[in-house]
């Protein structure tokens, strides 16, 4: 039995809470009016969330490029050591810390859906000490980076440069400790628009910062590395100084006023366990499909040109990297309009974000692949003038286009898995997709029997991105949605997680039964 007084009204009351006590979602208002529950009402939601979310990764991106523009400035030698370490850093230390701080993403989401603005910032805390947690080993692999990259027969000057740039990354490791989990953390309340200002007033200072430090302070390739952590570190400042300013700190609803029945017990809701498992099988779904590039990097290095090979994978990548900005920010959308509406008890309404994320991700592979295969002749010629390396883009710029069919929205169902605390899900179709028919078809396209080349090699990453959204479009169209609101119940500690499953099947009949209403009403 519940003992709250009536003056606070608990949540056990009913599942949500009086109108007061929530945080105000700042799309809900609008869809009401434009139609509630209408398609068109939720891609205006989606498209809100994503457009800032965009941005910010358009200037990080340009923030990549201008590094890269100072390496090339120093010399060959300066610029294959950064890129030698850049891979390095991404492979064992950027993509595990992007991984881990997405299993925010659906306890942040469904908690504010709920209005839980307390355990927000309990999942925010928890994750930075998660992500400086991992963040230990992985500084002692980078310290060990130099006698790793020497005994795998690196040149030993490139690998001395590399060493040089990758220490001085290592504070760039707490950076992003913090910076990971605070995007998702203004992501899950719908503040996206101050992701956008903060990395361009952190953009504009990036050029300076690397001008004193590159070339005032002749710091060379150490400069461009601290260049790169300052940067973040200001982005990350922004960010904290919007944060204390609005006061979206300590469970408040943003008008400085405590949400009604934030209690201590409200944030341990959600356990560690629940954390750190949620944040491992993110992790897995981020890092299984982007180690798979690595992967095809390495693999350039045994075709018949492999200099060609690498160099044209090199550029390559750097598309795939900036069409990924936008099915990426969709993906991170979907997620948090997913986990609003599970976390409100709306099961119709996450379907039709669900849904409406896939179309909107269908329709982005459209236009990537249009674009890819118009370019064809002149995107390679940005980057070199070496014929050998120009025919072999060229031959599978039009393959990236149509691998980006079904990437596109695949990322968007990835978003809707995580959305709805499902990652686990996600890896294990990365791992069908990527490594259990994509790796094959490339090694079989690529080298024997086809021989192929590198045409091949990329027409298994066609085979592995039509596979995955395959496999994700039977995931989130097989999903019960009624099913995953009293998941999201039981996640935000609403439903004691050890009921049994006579309890259980009788929440998932109620829920199934009030879902044409949209409110979703669980009886004690």
């Amino acid at each position: 039995m519940c003992n709250c007084s009536e003056q606070t009204r608990c949540h056990h009351e009913a599942l949500l809470p009086p109108t007061k006590a929530c945080p105000a979602l700042g799309d809900r208002l609008r869809s009401a009016r434009s139609g509630d529950g209408s398609a068109v009402a939720e891609v205006a939601s989606i498209v809100r969330l994503a457009a800032p979310i965009v941005g910010a990764g358009l200037l990080m991106y340009m923030r990549s490029l201008v590094s890269m523009l100072f390496l090339g400035r120093l010399g060959r030698l300066p610029l294959a050591g950064g890129s030698l370490a850049l891979g390095f850093a991404n492979i064992t230390g950027y993509s595990v810390l992007s991984g881990l701080a997405a299993g925010m993403d659906p306890v942040c989401g469904q908690a504010f859906g709920a209005g839980r603005t307390s355990i927000l910032t309990a999942a925010l805390r928890r994750t930075v000490l998660l992500l400086l947690a991992a963040s230990v080993p992985i500084s002692l692999l980078w310290l060990a980076m130099h006698r790793v990259l020497v005994a795998t027969g690196q040149d030993p000057d490139i690998a001395a440069a590399a060493y040089d740039f990758i220490l001085c990354s290592l504070p760039d490791l707490v950076v992003q400790s913090f910076l990971h989990p605070l995007r998702v953390y203004l992501r899950a309340q719908s503040i996206t628009l101050p992701l956008t200002y903060a990395a361009g007033a952190a953009l504009l200072l990036h050029v300076p910062i690397n001008c004193l430090l590159v070339h005032s302070l002749h710091l060379e390739i150490r400069g461009v590395a601290l260049g790169a952590v300052c940067t973040n570190l200001n982005f990350l400042l922004f960010l904290m100084a919007y944060v204390y300013i609005f006061g979206l700190m300590h469970g408040n609803d943003g008008n400085g006023k405590a949400s009604a029945c934030a209690t201590p017990a409200e944030e341990g809701a959600v356990e560690w366990r629940c954390y750190v498992r949620l944040s491992v099988h993110s992790c897995m779904s981020v890092c299984l499909e982007w180690w798979w590039y690595e992967i095809m990097v390495l693999l350039c290095g045994v075709l018949a040109d492999p200099k060609a090979a690498v160099a044209a994978m090199g550029i390559l990548i750097q598309t795939t990297s900036l069409l990924y900005i936008f099915p990426h920010s969709l993906s991170g959308a979907v997620s948090t309009r997913v986990g609003h509406e599970l976390g409100a008890g709306r099961p119709e309404r996450a379907r039709l974000a669900a849904r409406v994320g896939l179309a909107c991700g269908a329709a982005l592979g459209l236009v990537a692949c249009a674009f890819a295969a118009s370019v064809r002749g002149v995107w390679a010629r940005m980057f070199t003038t070496e014929a050998a390396i120009l025919r072999l883009a060229s031959a599978a710029l039009p393959i990236l286009g149509a691998a980006e069919l079904g990437n596109c929205p695949q990322t968007a169902g990835c978003g809707v898995l995580r959305g709805s605390a499902r990652p686990e899900k996600g890896a294990r179709i990365n791992v069908a997709a990527f490594y259990g028919v994509g790796m094959p078809a490339a090694l079989a396209l690529a080298f024997w029997p086809a021989r192929l080349d590198f045409p091949g090699m990329w027409t298994g990453m066609l085979a592995a991105q039509m596979v995955c959204a395959a496999l994700m479009l039977h995931a989130v169209q097989s999903t019960d949605w009624a099913e995953q609101a009293v998941r999201a119940l039981e996640l935000m500690g609403a439903i004691v997680a050890e009921v049994d499953d006579d309890v259980k099947s009788v929440h998932a009949d109620a829920a199934k039964a009030k879902a044409d209403n949209g409110v979703l009403v669980v009886n004690w």
